[in-house]
This record gives C-alpha cells, structure tokens and sequence, in this order.
C-alpha cells in the first residue's frame, strides 16, 4: 500500500502545479514528495494514505538530479513511498525509472513521452545542459525544482524558451534587454525592458511553497584571532608567507590572508570547545589548507571524523560523538542531515546563497530539533569583515572591488 499524507504547503502547492512550472521551495520544504505527488496526480493516481489510487499505465520517470542525490539513494527513498523504484523487480509498475545527475542529462536527450522532474536548477546560460534541456523538454512532460529560481530576470531565459515564450534566447534579449559597453568587447546589462511582461510570465511558472517553519535557528558570530603583523605584512608587502614569492593578483591576494585569518590557532580551539557543547557537529570549510587543519584536531577518543569534498565522498558518521567536514563547493545541497542540530562555519563562503544552502542541511520538515544552532567562526580583520557585509546585504563577495587591484 502507498501513500503518504502532505503538509499543508505541499498540498496548496500541488494543486497550483502545472507541466513546465518551477516547484520553489526553500531548503527543507519537500519539494521532493510533492513533485512526486504532482508526477502520482498526473498519471490518474492519489497518493494520499486516506484516499490511495494506484497510477494507471505511468509514463517512464526521470529525474535528473545532483550527483550526491543520485549516489545517496535520497530519491529512492522517495519513490518507494509511491512503490516505485529504479530497480525493475521493486517496481510495482511496469514503467522505467531512472534517477540520474545533470553530468549525464544528454544521455535522454532522445527520450520522448516520459515526465521528467528537474531538481536542483542548473538550467542557467546556453551550455550543453541547457541545450540538452531544450531538447527533453520538447517531447515530454516537465516540472522543475528549485530553492532559489533566479537572481537576475536573464536566468529565466531557458525555462521561458522551454515553455515557448520565446523562441530562443535572441529573442528574449532583444525584447527586454539594454547593453551598456564596459569597453569594446564586453557589454554589460544595463536595465531590462518589458518587466511588466516578465513579471507575469514568472508568476505563470513559479509555484512557490510557502511555509512556517518548525524550527527556530540561531545564528552566532565568534570572533577568534589572528597574526595582525602577518596580516599587515601581506597586505603592504603583496608577498606569499608560504611560497615565499611575489603576489600578482587580487584574488591570491584574498587567498593568502585569508589563509593567515583561517589557520591561527584561536579557530581551532574555538572548534574545539564549540565540540564540547556539541558531540554532534557538521564543519564547512572552503579551503584545503583548513581540512588539513580540521583532521589533525583531536576530538577525543571514540569521535568518529568523516568527509565530503572533492577527494572523498563518505556518509554522515553514526554514533554519539562525530565530527563531518563538509567542503561548501562539494557539499552545500544536495543532502541532509536530521542526527544534528549544530552547523559550523568554519570559515566564510563568498556566496550568501551557498551560505544558506549550507544551513539548510539541517533545517530539515522531518527533524526532530526545535531549536538549530549556526556558529560562524571570524575574525575582525578588514576581509572577514568585508565578506561578513557582502553576505549580510545578501551579495556575493567580490575580491576585485574590495582590494582595488
């Protein structure tokens, strides 16, 4: 027997869904179960536990997700919900199921008559994903899922194309789009026209998820210290400490003190300490230097360390005391973690989305926490203070403005 039973913003979500919509729902909404449900509802079937139908004669299903979603099974876990399932002999149905990552999407570019759930956008620019995108997206049923759909109106270009707004991209940028000239070679977007348009066309699409979390997050800055005569040195000097050689650009300029702020020992022993309170503690970081850093500490006999970055993919420890050291370019979507209620950032991203994706890991619908706490390890150097504005105005950090190179 299937089933399941949908909160409230799923279930107002679900009956605003359409082919070709965007699903947009913060970090922990469910977007998952409830593009599921759309997929169920479609193919003549209600998922509801009081009120169970099962499909008739389903569409073949894929859905193209992050590579950590496919490899930790977490859509699987999903569909079994709908007795649905990747391997033909759990499948209740006799249609195909495939859960793969959008390295791959131009493996299905030929695939015709299938629904397909897009999670996590990617679909941004005219790559080769967004031309394989165009491509499914003519000859199947589409849904696509997303935290955040768009900064800017010209990353909805492709999901307008795809729903036949537009032509092409040419056209939607001749439409609404002024260039001012940087220099010869490189306009800039300088306002956009027909906002007016833009805006209904959006709201058309986008089914957003409104809900009132369950949980309450605490967000705290502790300020640790650092080598301010290094610092000073850097800066003056422009020579790398560690290579012993000349600086020649803005961004290994940032680079170099922010690996002065990010290795002194103060962060460790705050780590440490924050351990204490917290036996349970998933850590980001961003630089190699600081892993090393990271798996040298030690938390205490019987404390399990584990990691997920570029070198190494291993699952959330189990146990009572654990320490998980999470890369934010490798590991800030894609996953979640309900055995915590404790994130560290051990040093800052750039990026205020990353930033808020990363913390989503743990602000989970099902976690068994009321309360989450994020602490953020920094110190009042001029670039910590200067990323910690960026983020707080919800911008990205950029080096080159700052350091006026």
């Amino acid at each position: 027997m299937a089933g399941v039973q949908l909160y409230y913003h799923q279930a107002e979500a679900l009956k605003r869904m359409k082919n070709g919509c965007i699903l947009c729902g913060g970090v922990g909404s469910g977007k998952s179960i409830t593009s599921l449900a759309y997929y169920y509802k479609e193919q003549g079937g209600t998922l509801y536990k009081e009120n169970y139908h099962p499909m008739k004669n389903p569409r073949d299903l894929y859905i193209i997700t992050t590579a950590r979603k496919r490899d930790t099974a977490e859509w699987d876990c999903e569909l079994a919900h709908l007795l649905l399932s990747t391997n033909p002999e759990l499948n209740a149905y006799g249609n195909k199921v495939v859960v793969d990552s959008w390295n791959n999407i131009q493996k299905y570019v030929n695939v015709y008559g299938a629904f397909f759930i897009f999670d996590e956008q990617r679909v941004v620019g005219s790559g080769a994903w967004v031309k394989a995108f165009y491509k499914i997206t003519k000859k199947n049923r589409w849904i696509l899922l997303s935290a955040t759909p768009g900064d800017t109106w010209t990353d909805y270009i492709p999901v307008f194309v795809a729903n036949g707004f537009y032509k092409n991209k040419t056209e939607f940028l001749n439409e609404h789009v002024v260039y001012r000239w940087v220099n010869k070679s490189f306009p800039k977007i300088d306002r956009y026209l027909g906002t007016g348009k833009l805006i209904r066309l959006r709201n058309s699409i986008l089914v957003d998820m409104d809900f009132e979390r369950q949980t309450e997050s605490h967000h705290e800055d502790i300020f640790v210290e650092y080598d301010t005569a290094v610092y000073r040195s850097v800066m003056r000097d422009r020579w790398d400490p560690y290579r012993n050689e000349p600086i020649t650009n803005a961004s290994g300029l940032c680079y170099i003190l922010r690996r002065v702020v990010n290795s002194d020992q103060s962060r460790q022993v705050a780590l440490l300490e924050l351990f204490e309170k917290h036996p349970k503690m998933i850590v980001f970081y961003n630089f190699d230097y600081e892993l090393d850093i990271l798996k040298g500490l030690y938390y205490g006999e019987k404390v399990k360390v584990a990691e997920w970055n570029g070198h190494k993919h291993q699952p959330v420890p189990e146990g009572n005391r654990w320490v998980y050291l999470v890369q934010y370019t490798a590991g800030a979507e894609g996953w979640n973690c309900i055995k915590t209620d404790t994130i560290v950032f051990f040093s800052q991203n750039y990026s205020y989305k990353v930033m808020q994706q990363s913390a989503g890991r743990i602000d989970r619908l099902n976690t068994p926490f009321r309360d989450l706490w994020y602490y953020h390890l920094k110190t009042k150097s001029s670039i910590d203070l200067a990323i910690s504005k960026a983020l707080k105005e919800k911008k990205k950090f950029n080096e080159s403005r700052w350091v006026n190179w």
